[in-house]
């Protein structure tokens, strides 16, 4: 099989067909070349008018060119013209949640946000009836954390952007090259655009880090390309280019449009013209009455390029600039355009022969020559890119999407409008807020990702597009809004303060105040909240802690000075109060007296007043346990309590256990209603003092229990 590559250059004035292979050692060799001129003006500034007139000169090209190498020739290259070439240059930033070391997946989402950012760019500023379609975009520079960067992957960084170029085509444009290729017979094997095939022959890689405008002089438009510091920074196009000078020669000398063509050529060859006009009179005049006819022509072009030059370099000139295109060897042109650039002469010069030295012709008559720069530029493009139009679904809509060889499902999916905040799972509202002066964040949760098809299976954005697939995506979801309280606080939960009360150290939680009111532990933090820990109680907080009730009318005490229920207590301070009512001995006695088994003088002699006024062994107060009762207290407790009563909290009330000398968590059964045989199945749940209990476990004074069935 044939490794020959078929480029053809479809120009206004003419269609430059070349058929060539590259060799292992990078050289390409040009083993069939064929110009031929339109019949009529079938094209206009680079756009086809007629497609059955230029499929018929397409036509013509491929069949000289099989006569030329003996085999058929079914694909082709081809190049879209700069004309209709929209490109937007943008800057586009991707900040991480936290610092993150920056992958290739990221440096493609950050591309994906500029092509998206280029897009609604050109549809603001689109003022005609085309409908565009991204066919490539370059990066030009990277930036991390807002330094510029030559590349970014692995990186740590809070930041990334890009300054990106994005270049666009009109739809009826393609679809124009594509239906005169096919009439001729030829298969679209790779499209590329004029601008970049020239500039891939004409400015190598290596020349690139320098500042220099590229110039393609065609017949309809003059395609302009920027390097800088080792990018393509720009492209544009004048709509001015060799036809002006063209009809300039037909008004003057009353010949035909391609009769005025040989005219303008021989004029940069000879120094006489002969030529017979539209009467059939020869007529022979001096090259130089040519160039004097076409300079005000060349002055306007040379203008108008060298403005458009201006505007893509950022307002300033350039270092040097090449012209390729047969438009460009007109007499005078590049002395012209260095004039109007502010350059020297000797900075702007046709490109031809000496850019063409890794190009070898078989054939003898070939002249290298500007005008084959871009036919060229068309068959190497095909070895550094393969590029084409591939049609897909998505989403049940027939696309077409120009192929760089590097398309995903995510491509199609931008090009489709496809949102996308819908393609990435989205986090819940997180929720800031300062605790102490220093600020927080808790982030909500993760989303769903989108569910990505393609023909039918399991695929992801970055799945490699096949021709005519079939590609679906649901839409992504977002999480939860970020929940918090403040008993997840590390501050609630770690953070205590501890005083001395009646000679006993008791020790309790910091009190939380949210916008300067005290909160409990269940309370949920909100956007926006100022959030302390305070190292102090009042003297009432610490007495409702304990679950006492303080005799007012008796001296309180706080650090040996006088004190009210308002005064503040803070770390190691001490408390020195009478209590008057010891509500769990006073619930003990009201449930004796319910139960009327025992006498107020019974209660007395059980010892129940001596629970209230004596240290119990271990007193547990919020899960905080007080310092232990020496041995003789203990001794004593016991001789004097045959039977105990305890009171604990059961489902936020108070209970209270009597008649045994000690109790487990079974017992409490006895003094609730509590339905064990209406679970319906469920289990249920048993929590002591805030961690799950067994039924067998033993039970103290002021326990917190909770009781309820599970949920299923």
């Amino acid at each position: 099989m044939s490794n020959n590559v078929f480029g053809l250059d479809i120009g206004t004035r003419n269609v430059v067909g070349t058929v060539g292979y590259k060799t292992e050692d990078d050289e390409f060799v040009v083993i069939a070349q064929y110009i031929r001129q339109h019949e009529t003006r079938s094209m206009l500034d680079g756009q086809i008018h007629d497609i059955g007139r230029v499929a018929r000169t397409i036509g013509a090209v491929k069949a000289e060119l099989e006569g030329q190498i003996k085999e058929p020739l079914h694909d082709v290259c081809i190049a879209a013209a700069g004309r209709v070439l929209k490109t937007v240059t943008t800057h586009i930033e991707y900040e991480f949640p936290e610092e993150s070391v920056v992958t290739d997946e990221d440096i493609h989402t950050l591309h994906l946000l500029g092509v998206e950012k280029a897009q609604d760019i050109l549809k603001e500023k689109n003022d005609t009836n085309y409908k565009f379609y991204c066919v490539g975009y370059s990066t030009v520079k990277y930036f991390l954390n807002d330094e510029l960067f030559i590349s970014l992957e692995g990186h740590k960084a809070n930041k990334i952007g890009e300054d990106i170029i994005v270049t666009f085509l009109p739809e009826d444009v393609v679809d124009g090259l594509y239906s005169a290729v096919g009439q001729a017979g030829l298969n679209v094997e790779n499209m590329t655009l004029e601008p970049i095939a020239a500039i891939n022959v004409a400015i190598p890689e290596n020349y690139r880090m320098l500042n220099i405008a590229l110039v393609d002089v065609g017949a309809g438009t003059s395609d302009i390309s920027i390097t800088k510091e080792g990018s393509i920074i720009a492209y544009g196009m004048i709509p001015y280019a060799g036809d002006e000078l063209t009809e300039v020669i037909v008004q003057q000398y009353l010949v035909d449009f391609k009769t005025a063509e040989e005219i303008k050529l021989n004029s940069t060859l000879e120094e006489q013209v002969t030529y017979k006009d539209i009467m059939g009179i020869e007529h022979t005049i001096p090259a130089q009455e040519v160039w004097d006819l076409v300079a005000p022509v060349v002055e306007k072009i040379t203008t108008e390029v060298a403005a458009k030059i201006k505007e893509l370099n950022g307002d300033k000139t350039v270092s040097a600039c090449f012209v390729v295109g047969g438009g460009g060897k007109v007499h005078g042109f590049t002395e012209a355009l260095a004039e109007k650039l502010d350059i020297a002469q000797e900075r702007v010069a046709l490109r031809g022969e000496e850019v063409l030295g890794e190009v070898t012709f078989t054939q003898e008559d070939i002249k290298k020559d500007p005008l084959l720069v871009t036919p060229i530029g068309i068959c190497l493009n095909y070895y550094d890119q393969k590029n084409n139009f591939i049609m897909v679904r998505f989403n049940g809509e027939r696309l077409k999407l120009y192929d760089n060889n590097r398309l995903t499902i995510v491509d199609a999916a931008l090009s489709a409008g496809f949102p996308k905040e819908a393609l990435f799972p989205k986090r819940g509202m997180p929720i800031n807020f300062t605790v102490n002066g220093s600020s927080r964040i808790v982030r909500g949760e993760a989303g769903e990702p989108a569910i990505v098809t393609m023909n039918g299976q399991p695929a992801n954005i970055n799945t490699p597009l096949e021709p005519n697939c079939e590609i679906t995506i649901t839409e992504s979801t977002a999480g939860g809004n970020a929940v918090y309280t403040v008993g997840q606080l590390e501050e609630y939960t770690s953070a205590t303060v501890s005083f001395t009360v009646n000679g006993r150290t008791i020790t309790c939680p910091k009190f939380v105040e949210v916008n300067g009111s005290l909160e409990p532990a269940s309370y949920e933090i909100k956007e926006g909240d100022v959030i302390e820990t305070r190292s102090f109680y009042t003297v009432g907080q610490v007495a409702e802690f304990m679950d006492v009730q303080i005799d007012t009318d008796c001296q309180i005490l706080v650090n040996n000075r006088e004190a009210d229920l308002d005064s503040l207590v803070y770390e190691n301070f001490s408390i020195d109060w009478t209590v008057s009512v010891f509500p769990l001995a006073s619930e003990t006695e009201v449930s004796y007296n319910a139960t009327e088994t025992a006498s107020a003088e019974d209660l007395s002699e059980t010892g129940v007043n001596a629970v209230a006024e004596e240290e119990p062994v271990s007193q547990t107060w919020g899960n905080h346990v007080t310092e232990e009762k020496t041995a003789e207290d203990e001794t004593a407790q016991n001789e004097a309590v045959q039977s105990k009563s305890i009171a604990v909290i059961v489902n936020g009330e108070v209970v209270t256990l009597f008649g045994k000398e000690k109790y487990i968590f079974v017992d409490i059964f006895d003094r609730i209603t509590f339905d064990l045989s209406a679970g319906n199945g469920r289990a249920i749940v048993t929590m002591l003092n805030g961690r799950e209990a067994q039924y067998t476990e033993e039970l103290h004074e002021g326990d917190k229990i909770e009781l309820y069935w599970e949920e299923n």
